[in-house]
């Protein structure tokens, strides 16, 4: 585990996520906002190329399609591990700083990746999950959704990465799976051993079977069941 404190950088809507992560990936030497190939990359360090994307990853589609074949490319996205809101009014004046009770943890990053399984094998393309906390700014505007009484979610904020992981080969990905669980094993019988919910484990199971590194073998009830296929 690793955390280093990270500034407050930015205004708008996830740019202070985006900098403050990009300042507290990058290393002296590093070149920044680098036009390769005719798309603007993030940090460019010697021959490989690191992509911060905060938002959804089918968003970097296009992107990673056209780059992998030439590049090698880091692609970190954050998973937000403590999230604390921050309330301010119509004018940006602070309101209140409370704790949000919702927790992220690493397997998170499977939400997104259900997405874009056919990207992650390639032999050029490396993905790091940083679990984060993070202030998330609350405007009291009137234009934000319904869900939240119209306040709007203006800014995220990084605070500190508090740990990492790196997915780099199809092992790492099947690393996912405990090694203790029992085989072939439901979506529920996953989701009790990992401690997610359900939905969670479903995610896990339908990025792994469309990287064919996990295969349905059989139902359990209603309820398939999945085994890792032998050459994973």
């Amino acid at each position: 585990m690793s955390e280093k404190k990270a500034p407050h950088i930015g205004t708008l809507a996830e740019r202070s996520l985006h900098a403050g992560l990009k300042s507290w990936y990058g290393r002296p030497g590093d070149q920044f906002e680098v036009r390769v190939d005719g798309f603007v990359i993030d940090i460019v360090r010697d021959e490989l190329l690191i992509e911060i994307q905060t938002r959804h990853l089918y968003a970097m589609k296009r992107k990673l399609g056209r780059l992998l074949a030439d590049h090698r490319i880091h692609l970190i996205h954050p998973v937000s591990g403590e999230k604390w809101i921050v309330r301010e009014d119509a004018k940006g004046d602070f309101l209140q700083r409370r704790k949000s009770p919702k927790r992220g943890q690493i397997l998170n990053i499977f939400d997104e990746l259900i997405r874009i399984p056919h990207l992650l094998s390639h032999p050029n393309l490396t993905l790091e999950v940083a679990l984060t906390q993070q202030e998330e700014i609350w405007r009291d505007d009137g234009e934000g959704s319904w869900r939240r009484r119209h306040w709007s979610i203006v800014d995220r904020r990084l605070l500190a990465v508090v740990d990492q992981a790196v997915f780099t080969t199809a092992q790492d990905y099947v690393a996912v799976i405990p090694g203790d669980l029992q085989r072939p094993f439901t979506n529920r019988q996953l989701a009790d051993k990992l401690q997610c919910p359900a939905k969670l484990a479903q995610k896990i199971t339908y990025t792994l079977r469309k990287m064919e590194l996990v295969e349905v073998v059989d139902k359990q009830g209603n309820a398939l069941t999945y085994n890792l296929v032998r050459s994973a």
